[in-house]
């Protein structure tokens, strides 16, 4: 018998449908969650995992856990479903995909005065003074930031850039105020934020046109329209679709709701 048999049963009494798997560590705690189109199949290739680099995760969890669990749904998108669910409330110290809330950011607008405000953080909550309005989250930081960091250098070629005093201070997020931006431009980039339009860049290009200073940069400019064209076309419409087709009237999602979103409407 096999060391795998001895430490977790015979997998032939596994379903051959849809589920999903838990190992468990020697104090019950679930280390790691996964999901199945075909459960039985799925745990045996844990069970004959070899020494290939290709397997070295399987290697890891069958050595950490001390107990497996299955549970069977009806379709591979309820497995989909419950997988993210458990992996949201129970944080598996070995997953990685969906574990981490603070990889899902949303930026934040407002218009304060003269002053447009724009965010950028996983902790919406946290910036309730300011009244800006959300949309996100993002499953990329990475394109959430990148988009971000070029509006605020288009920005300010248009405007004057400021520190928001009163904003709070978290870790790896951002807050900046431009006086003397249009109205009508703040409302054209809440548009392109919630994925329902991209004016906002034909617009900002148009202005700068008359700025010296953007001329010179000319590179930076272009590289920044090309950025926010490509977040609009993967990030922001996606998610407007995946909003109106769950008919909800929000710019935002939360970070624990996202990724079932996406699941419910794919």
């Amino acid at each position: 018998m096999k060391a795998f048999d001895r430490k977790f049963g015979s997998i032939a009494e596994l379903s051959t449908g849809p589920g999903v798997y838990l190992f468990r560590d020697a104090d019950d705690v679930v280390v790691y969650v996964g999901k199945a189109k075909n459960l039985r199949r799925r745990i045996a290739s844990y069970r004959n995992a070899t020494r290939k680099k290709v397997h070295r995760k399987q290697r890891a969890i069958v050595r950490t856990a001390a107990s497996l669990e299955t549970r069977t749904v009806d379709t591979e998108r309820d497995a989909l479903l419950l997988e993210n669910e458990l992996i949201r409330t129970l944080r598996p110290r070995m997953n990685v995909d969906g574990k981490f809330d603070f990889l899902y950011p949303s930026i934040g607008l407002a218009r304060r005065d003269r002053t447009t405000l724009l965010c950028f953080s996983t902790h919406p909550d946290a910036y309730d003074a300011l009244s800006l309005r959300w949309f996100g989250c993002f499953r990329s930081r990475l394109r959430a930031r990148d988009a971000f960091d070029a509006m605020l250098l288009l920005l300010g070629f248009l405007g004057h850039a400021e520190r928001v005093a009163d904003a709070p201070r978290i870790r790896g997020s951002l807050t900046r105020g431009f006086r003397r931006i249009d109205r009508a431009l703040v409302d054209e980039l809440a548009r392109y934020l919630a994925g329902e339009s991209d004016d906002a860049l034909r617009t900002i290009a148009h202005a700068l046109v008359d700025r010296p200073a953007a001329r010179r940069d000319a590179t930076d400019v272009h590289e920044s329209l090309r950025t926010l064209a490509d977040f609009y076309r993967s990030d922001l419409v996606p998610l407007r679709r995946a909003i109106r087709a769950a008919k909800l009237k929000t710019t935002h999602v939360a970070q624990a709701e996202r990724d079932a979103l996406f699941l419910r409407t794919a």
